[in-house]
């Protein structure tokens, strides 16, 4: 039974580092369980260059890039566009942050 566990419990470390492995990914993945699963495959990610030249010192002390979604999902309690996000590299792993509509 313990190496069930074992197993099980290291196909999910492994999966969960897969779907942060990548910037694009660790997006995807965000947008996906934050309630958007069709915009987390449709749309499209660029770099946000706007966020990334005016927060470039923040951002380089963060070691974090900002991302844009192409086809962004729309917010329903505001009817804002979730576009902007905030990607921190941590090791290997990167981790999502919403970083605003503007």
């Amino acid at each position: 039974m313990k190496k069930k566990n074992l197993i099980a419990l290291t196909l999910f470390i492994g999966l969960i580092y897969l779907l942060h492995s990548t910037p694009h990914l660790a997006v995807r993945t965000y947008v996906f369980f934050t309630g958007y699963p069709v915009a987390a495959v449709t749309t499209n990610i660029i770099h946000d260059d706007y966020h990334n030249e005016v927060d470039k010192e923040k951002f380089a002390e963060w070691n974090a890039k900002a991302y844009t979604l192409t086809k962004p999902p729309i917010e329903k309690a505001t009817q804002g566009e979730l576009r902007n996000y905030l990607v921190k590299k941590r090791g290997f792993f990167h981790i999502v942050e919403f970083y605003g509509e503007g």
